[in-house]
């Protein structure tokens, strides 16, 4: 289960990235409260999952498009925002992704109902309740550490994008990487 939840917690995505970039912008703090907002938002649909969403989805084959359609745009316009930053941290608009970017960028993100359903129906569904809470309880605490890590590493970045030309460019790279990770959602679809 540990395995598991630390492969798929820990590997890029779209929400690391998003920490990533959170982190290198705003600092570690700040960037806590994504970070806790995806990861709990990531427990709910492992939780739901575990409850019988995935069976009520394979019952409803649009929904489950839409869900997947409507990550693959997600992903595109986060993109983009990315790509037309103009790299001026001195003067940062609004602030940093909140709790609630964080928790609805799961349960928009492909990678997060992969791995709720493939973590489900291997730990948790054939077990039971008890089985499922505590599956959902490991995952917790490994999802938390994971995404941490990434905006951890982020803000250890955060005096090399001073100059706004590296910001740029670190963002225009992130987009590209979420660019790769759509193109990838529309040629599985």
């Amino acid at each position: 289960m540990s395995g598991f939840a630390l492969a798929m917690s820990i590997s890029p995505g779209p929400v690391n990235l998003v920490a990533l970039g959170t982190g290198a912008r705003y600092g570690f703090p700040a960037s806590l409260r994504h970070v806790v907002g995806a990861t709990l938002g990531f427990i709910l649909l492992l939780l739901l999952m575990g409850l019988g969403l995935g069976g009520a989805l394979s019952q409803w084959p649009a929904a489950a498009g839409a869900i997947h359609w409507g990550g693959v745009l997600f992903l595109c316009y986060m993109a983009w925002q990315l790509l037309v930053d103009r790299g001026q941290l001195e003067r940062v608009e609004g602030a940093p992704p909140a709790f609630w970017y964080g928790a609805l960028m799961q349960w928009l993100n492909p990678k997060a109902w992969l791995a709720a359903s493939m973590g489900m129906g291997a730990y948790g569904v054939a077990g039971g309740v008890g089985q499922i809470a505590l599956f959902t309880s490991i995952y917790l605490v490994i999802c938390l550490g994971s995404i941490a890590c990434w905006a951890y590493a982020g803000s250890c970045m955060q005096g090399l994008l001073l100059v706004p030309r590296r910001l740029r460019w670190f963002n225009r790279a992130m987009a590209l990487l979420l660019l790769l990770s759509a193109a990838y959602l529309v040629r599985s679809a």
